[in-house]
């Protein structure tokens, strides 16, 4: 079985230097069972987390945001399905940011990301995020390295920002290799259920692999912080993924020792027959 709360291996530390070459995408680390093992353990993990997010909700003071990224086929909507899927959807947004609008164009890069950051009582899932404009701008030179290489500070100090006034900021990058990706591409083409999520597109990406694991690299070792930690999550294994953040999120949420509130004014309060 797991040992609980042993994902701290996944936790890149504050001014580390990363090298995805150290990270192997089919580990399993911090877990000593099997994908049967781990299965049983989601039950009552997921059941766990339905009622912390229900007790995050009620009490109205806590802030969670998650931010998602990897890779094209990494799993990023596995997680949301897996990790978020069963939870009240009251409390609980999935936010996919694509390509900005022309409104979006007009401000900063980081407007339309802040409208979006989490409330009192909510969870908020960013399935892809601010992070893209450290990505996908370098890779295809969207703009200069002049402008994007400014963009850590940026993000440091936005997400600096957002935990200083109380959100909780975990960030998984999900860690797949090229061959694993190439597998999952092909299902996806050759399952008529799953075709309308292949698009060309990604093929053409895989061409810039090389790039991509630059970038990660320097996003992962220049925006892992203490406050808002980069996990990088062996992913060719999708239970140990959704194990991973999963148990890790319940982590959190347990240390934020929680309560229902408790209304004084209804204490003589009594319902008429």
């Amino acid at each position: 079985m797991a040992k609980k709360n042993s994902f701290d291996c996944c936790r890149v530390k504050h001014h580390s230097r990363v090298s995805l070459k150290d990270w192997d995408p089919a580990d399993h680390r911090g877990f000593e069972g099997d994908k049967k093992d781990a299965e049983q353990e989601l039950l009552s993990i997921n059941k766990e987390l339905n009622e912390m997010q229900e007790l995050l909700y009620a009490e109205h003071k806590h802030r969670i945001l998650v931010v998602l990224q990897g890779i094209d086929a990494s799993g990023k909507d596995g997680v949301v399905r897996h990790v978020f899927g069963g939870l009240n959807p009251q409390g609980v947004r999935v936010v996919s940011f694509k390509s900005p609008s022309t409104k979006e164009m007009d401000h900063d890069y980081l407007w339309r990301i802040h409208q979006e950051t989490p409330a009192k009582g909510e969870i908020a899932v960013f399935n892809r995020s601010h992070y893209e404009d450290v990505l996908i701008v370098r890779v295809h030179e969207m703009v200069p390295k002049s402008v994007w290489e400014k963009r850590y500070d940026h993000i440091r100090d936005f997400e600096r920002m957002l935990t200083d006034e109380g959100t909780i900021v975990l960030k998984f990058f999900l860690w797949i290799d090229q061959k694993e990706q190439q597998e999952r591409l092909q299902a996806r083409l050759n399952d008529p259920d799953k075709r309308w999520k292949f698009q060309v597109s990604d093929l053409e990406e895989r061409k810039f692999w090389p790039d991509y694991v630059k970038a990660y690299e320097d996003m992962l070792s220049l925006t892992s912080t203490d406050d808002a930690p980069w996990y990088i999550v062996p992913s060719n294994k999708k239970w140990y993924r959704n194990m991973v953040v999963s148990r890790t999120l319940l982590t959190k949420l347990k240390e934020l020792h929680m309560q229902y509130p408790d209304p004084k004014d209804l204490k003589n309060v009594k319902v008429p027959s």
